[in-house]
């Protein structure tokens, strides 16, 4: 993990700007602190049937339904200790349209005494689901959650015909550890909600496998 001042320059991605600053850089994306501008791509997230049938995103919820799109929602966002959202960039975007924001990577309903946090990874490109891309942003911000908040467990919530985000949280480790029955809602229906969990030293053993 890199952890730096401002936006590194070059030919990597196409600057911002506002100052920003990277979070985390992995091999593919890098993540970086939101912007204002940033407002206009969730607002069309926020729009799309497709994001909301998959992820259901609180945040984006808010956004369109509590602050109706507006300006302020930075500053809330900016100032709300119990999550952090940072935007997930291409490092070497290998077309156009990959210069803009691939989408969102947050945690949320941070608990610090108690070390938890819950894990949130939203991809808003079509073309960039199924690269790893989604995988390696969560990746990045649970490393971000051991290293510098300390946490001790993180956890995801996935609605059960989400099987491409299911296999993925599988896959990397986390564990499925309960059934919220009937507990999400979508166009007109109800579905179960899966919960998953990773412990801090499952990160690290994950952690040393890629090393």
């Amino acid at each position: 993990m890199i952890t730096v001042d401002a936006w590194l320059p070059g030919p990597l991605a196409e600057a911002p700007t506002e100052p920003t600053t990277v979070i985390a850089r992995g091999r593919r994306v890098l993540l970086r602190t939101l912007l204002p501008s940033d407002l206009p791509h969730l607002a069309e997230w926020a729009d799309d049937p497709l994001l909301d049938q998959m992820v259901g995103s609180e945040l984006l919820h808010a956004f369109k339904h509590v602050y109706d799109k507006d300006p302020a929602f930075y500053e809330a966002c900016l100032n709300d200790p119990t999550q952090v959202v940072l935007v997930i960039m291409a490092v070497r975007p290998t077309e156009p349209r990959w210069k803009k924001p691939l989408g969102l990577v947050r945690l949320f309903n941070i608990h610090l005494a108690e070390g938890y946090a819950f894990l949130e990874t939203m991809l808003a490109d079509p073309k960039a689901v199924r690269r790893g891309l989604g995988v390696e942003a969560g990746k990045l911000i649970c490393a971000y959650g051991l290293d510098v908040l300390g946490l001790r467990r993180i956890e995801a919530k996935v609605y059960e015909y989400n099987t491409l985000s299911i296999n993925s949280l599988t896959r990397h480790g986390f564990k499925q550890e309960g059934v919220l029955r009937k507990a999400g809602f979508y166009a007109g229906q109800h579905f179960d909600v899966l919960v998953f969990g990773i412990l801090r030293e499952e990160l690290e053993e994950q952690r040393k496998k890629e090393v």
